[in-house]
């Protein structure tokens, strides 16, 4: 799973499968290309992530 935070401070988790990239934009802000539900391609700007480990509770 990724956790994504957003700008706003707000955050969600989708899974790995479907993130296909992190990159910084040519406005040099952070931002993520992942598949929605319906398979359609979304970019969006994050204010980080972290990689969460199968098995590992997190608080």
């Amino acid at each position: 799973m990724i956790k994504y935070i957003y700008p706003d401070g707000t955050h969600c988790y989708r899974a790995l499968h479907t993130v296909q990239a992190i990159y910084r934009d040519e406005e040099d802000r952070l931002v993520s290309r992942a598949l929605t539900p319906e398979g359609n391609l979304k970019v969006f700007e994050i204010k980080g992530f972290e990689v969460l480990k199968a098995g590992e509770l997190y608080q």
